[in-house]
């Protein structure tokens, strides 16, 4: 585990501030490019916006009606190309819209759905097509005036992991990744910078010939009240609008494997996707917030009767907030184009960079399925800043975990291969559950092998903390992916906190204080 203790000095390349998903993808990238880099992250890893997403890797369909064709084409250039990096945390999805004719018409429907066939290379995806929903399995859930959908495929991805799989990665070539530890200044000279970061162990300096602001939600607050000039003075010069997504969760409303998505009279669109087997994620919403902390930020009422409502529009089953077990709320950090509208806020990321001295370079805005793209755009700016550039290499890489070749051989696709890679690793631990067998690598992937070690038995896996949760993994968890409380485990590193109970919750919660005093 990276420790940055007390009064310490690190000399480095690249300071990365954030530790989402563009900064652990930026940290990444540059890596493995042969800079010296450290990532600092004030909390635990995606512990904000990237762990509070829908969970989607996609084009964004409805940003067609805004004209963002070169968003929609980017974000679908690279569904497939995260789609094969890793096969354990990501998987292609179908979705399903019914069509209600009061909301837009079909033949604007269609055009919608060719575009986005065609913007962009399919290998994995099949394209979209039109159902009959009295005879498809996706209608049965539906009040029965719906009688025609659009089917069209998109990704999920877990996208909490996806941030640590980028950590892990940085870490891999060579990165210093700092959780919980702040960085409280940052000050700018000609030719460097010089960063005081307080973590758990106090504080120290790192010395950085550049930095790259990805403080996402926190982005322009750095800029205003911890970076400084030469000469003392702020360095922001643009604005955040702060939209807040909020999600339900519900027991499961079917039993099919597609999502949907749903139009409703706003103009906005929600989707209800199976979640966790036995639930349905239903978001999300457009707020804009405002406020010093948006890490405070938490569902309203409102916005619950809202996706309730907006859903039982279309279910023959109402949906009412009595049915909710879990809320979650991001904040998604939007450049302000002075749009009237939140959701007409464009989701597409800028790079902005400052060489009025030592170099730096913020992130405003992005989307999880653009993040790839977005860290070699900014590690390639960070080279040109540099006078030094260097190859990019991600596109077509592994994420750690996410090369199964030495189980299964070559790869097909990327569903099927993971299919393959579940029933291998149940061949070669047959003494694992099935059930146990599936999470294990859904979660880790080819890294399997480092949870469970040498284990042969499940007596070798150690104690059950809570139900299918045994020390070996919580000890991987902690030694190797940056976990240190159970809210890490329970709510970021996996979801198992959705099917405990708060006494099986207070366990993970009494093992990490444990650990604390030996």
């Amino acid at each position: 585990m990276d420790k940055f203790e007390e009064s310490a000095a690190i000399d480095c390349d690249v300071l990365v501030v954030g530790g989402g998903i563009n900064g652990c993808g930026i940290a990444r990238d540059l890596a493995g490019r042969g800079w010296r880099v450290v990532l600092c992250e004030k909390d635990d890893l995606a512990s904000h916006t990237s762990s509070s997403s829908t969970k989607l890797i996609h084009g964004g369909l409805r940003y067609l009606e805004y004209y963002e064709f070169s968003l929609v084409r980017k974000a679908l250039q690279e569904r497939e190309v995260l789609l094969k990096s890793a096969p354990h945390i990501m998987w292609p999805l179908r979705f399903v819209m019914p069509h209600d004719p009061s909301m837009r018409p079909a033949w604007m429907i269609r055009i919608g759905l060719f575009m986005y066939d065609h913007l962009a290379k399919r290998e994995v995806l099949p394209g979209s097509r039109t159902v009959d929903l009295r005879q498809h399995a996706s209608g049965a859930p539906l009040k029965k005036s719906y009688r025609r959908g659009f089917v069209y495929s998109d990704g999920w991805v877990d996208d909490a992991r996806l941030v640590v799989l980028n950590a892990l990665d940085a870490r891999a070539h060579g990165a210093q990744v700092l959780t919980r530890t702040r960085c409280v200044a940052a000050q700018r000279g000609s030719d460097g910078w010089v960063a005081t970061l307080e973590g758990p162990s106090g504080p120290g300096t790192v010395r950085a010939r550049a930095v790259v602001n990805a403080a996402g939600p926190w982005a322009e607050s750095f800029l205003r009240g911890v970076a400084r000039s030469a000469r003392g003075e702020t360095l922001a010069t643009k604005s955040l609008r702060l939209v807040k997504g909020s999600h339900i969760v519900v027991p499961r409303l079917f039993e099919h494997d597609h999502a949907y998505i749903f139009q409703n009279p706003d103009k906005r669109i929600i989707f209800a996707i199976p979640y966790q087997q036995d639930f349905t994620l239903i978001g999300t919403t457009d707020v804009e917030i405002s406020g010093d902390d948006p890490g405070a930020a938490r569902i309203a009422d409102e916005e619950i009767d809202y996706l309730c409502e907006q859903a039982s529009r279309y279910f023959e089953k109402p949906i009412v907030p009595a049915d909710v077990v879990w809320t979650y709320s991001g904040v998604r950090p939007l450049l302000d184009d002075a749009s009237g509208d939140p959701s007409a806020v464009t989701r597409d990321y800028l790079l902005e960079a400052n060489t009025d001295a030592a170099p730096l370079l913020s992130v405003w805005g992005g989307k999880i399925t653009t993040f790839r793209k977005l860290a070699e755009d900014a590690a390639d700016e960070v080279g040109r800043l540099l006078g030094d550039a260097r190859a990019a290499w991600t596109d077509g890489a592994f994420m750690p975990g996410g090369d199964l070749s030495p189980w299964i051989g070559a790869a097909r696709r990327p569903d099927e291969d993971f299919e393959r890679f579940v029933a291998a690793v149940q061949q070669r631990h047959a003494w694992l559950p099935a059930a146990l067998a599936r999470r294990l690598a859904r979660a880790y992937g080819a890294r399997i092998a480092l949870v469970l070690d040498d284990a042969a038995s499940m007596a070798d896996l150690g104690a059950e903390i809570a139900p299918g949760l045994f020390e070996r993994e919580l000890g991987y968890l902690k030694s190797a992916e940056w976990a240190t409380t159970a809210h890490d485990v329970l709510w970021r590193r996996s979801k198992l906190g959705l099917h405990y109970s708060a006494a099986e919750r207070a366990q993970v919660e009494a093992w990490f204080a444990g650990q604390e005093q030996s």
